[in-house]
């Protein structure tokens, strides 16, 4: 069988990144060739993620690396998140999303929002062993994230939780879930609110898992709540204002997918450079022929332009500038680059590219999500378009 990793890559532009993170970005890249790539079909096909590679995130740092050194993280920046998630994505996007979203949602939600209290119990457990799902989907609430019926009722110094949530990522691991339900659904989107529940609250019940086309190792899951009993102690933020989260850390989890899908292309893009030197027709290596060569190089270009908007848009929020707009437009356009240039690794490929023995087809169907998740493309140009007509 072929290798599932090559040295064929895109090189990062190291003059946008200290000597810390070109460390970082190495460490990670070694970290998802060596001990990631032998595994990823394996995890493909049972759809499920192994163990072994969950409990290695803990120990790297990797699943907590904006938390501070006193709750047991890493204490690094959002940019190093990014890295992460572009390096890890570059071998298997499934395990991409999965640190993406435990730092670019959980980990940031928990910091912004939560009480001192909620971060001395959560952080070190997200730090160490705990992943943390982020649940705001349901059956009538996508694009229009804030028509969520599920509701909270108080009860003393309890909130009753009933309804459903589907298309929840991580949630067949996580310990831990990030709720957003309406405690007063005539105050529309004010009425929204955040808890923390735990995995063995009563009352609540990971449901039914997703067989999805791609990501197949990183589970989705629905969420079910039969008057599960929440403490009050466990609102993160206050009541009526879990809309503001959800915007908030949604604007910054964009661009964290943004760097999923970069990682993807450039992984598929250095699994079709290699391939296209070894492969010989008509007596020299296909990459000899103009026709590939121009389709590597528009790729590369593309690949270029995507890694600098997503490292651009990281580094405004990290610099603390506005970044709306930018995140919109770097989520809309690398997953349009993600998805191209996938489809054209499996071309380059020819009948190879459309057997599971080579990882581009994967990578073809891993691809499809960017433009739907966090955010459908729709939804971000309408966002675009919105913030350029105002400006």
């Amino acid at each position: 069988m072929p290798a599932l990793v090559t040295e064929t890559s895109l090189p990062a532009p190291l003059s946008t990144l200290t000597a810390e993170e070109q460390i970082i970005q190495e460490t990670v890249r070694k970290f998802a060739r060596k001990e990631i790539a032998p595994l990823v079909r394996e995890m493909d096909e049972a759809q499920k993620m192994s163990p072994k590679i969950i409990q290695r995130l803990f120990e790297l740092g990797l699943m907590g690396i904006e938390i501070p050194e006193e709750y047991g993280g890493v204490g690094g920046s959002f940019f190093s998140s990014i890295l992460a998630v572009e390096e890890i994505s570059a071998v298997d996007p499934a395990i991409g999303v999965l640190v993406d979203v435990q730092n670019t949602l959980t980990v940031n939600a928990l910091l912004r929002w939560g009480s001192e209290a909620q971060k001395q119990q959560y952080l070190p457990r997200m730090a160490t062993d705990t992943i943390c799902s982020y649940a705001l989907s349901e059956a009538s609430s996508g694009s229009d994230a804030f028509a969520l019926t599920t509701n909270a009722r108080l009860d003393g110094d309890h909130y009753i939780l009933n309804g459903r949530k589907l298309w929840i990522s991580n949630a067949a691991e996580a310990g831990l879930f990030i709720v957003f339900t309406t405690v007063d659904p005539a105050a529309g989107y004010k009425g929204i609110t955040a808890f923390l529940v735990e995995r063995d609250t009563l009352g609540f019940t990971v449901g039914k898992k997703e067989d999805k086309l791609g990501i197949r190792a990183s589970s989705t899951c629905e969420l079910l709540f039969d008057d599960c009993r929440v403490p009050t102690a466990n609102i993160l933020g206050e009541i009526g204002k879990g809309y503001k989260i959800a915007i908030e850390t949604l604007n910054e989890g964009r661009i964290g997918i943004a760097a999923q899908l970069l990682g993807l292309a450039t992984g598929a893009w250095g699994h079709a450079a290699k391939y296209t030197q070894e492969r010989r027709q008509f007596g020299k290596p296909i990459a000899e022929f103009q026709a590939v060569q121009f389709a590597l190089a528009e790729m590369a270009t593309d690949i270029e332009a995507s890694r600098l908007m997503v490292y651009n848009t990281a580094r405004r929020k990290l610099a603390g500038l506005p970044f709306l707009k930018e995140a919109a437009m770097t989520k809309y356009f690398v997953s349009q680059v993600a998805e191209r240039v996938a489809s054209k690794c499996v071309e380059l490929h020819g009948g190879y590219g459309f057997v599971k023995d080579y990882p581009v087809e994967k990578l073809y169907r891993d691809a499809k999500i960017g433009t739907i998740y966090e955010g459908t493309s729709n939804m971000q140009l309408a966002t675009i378009a919105k913030q350029v007509l105002q400006g």
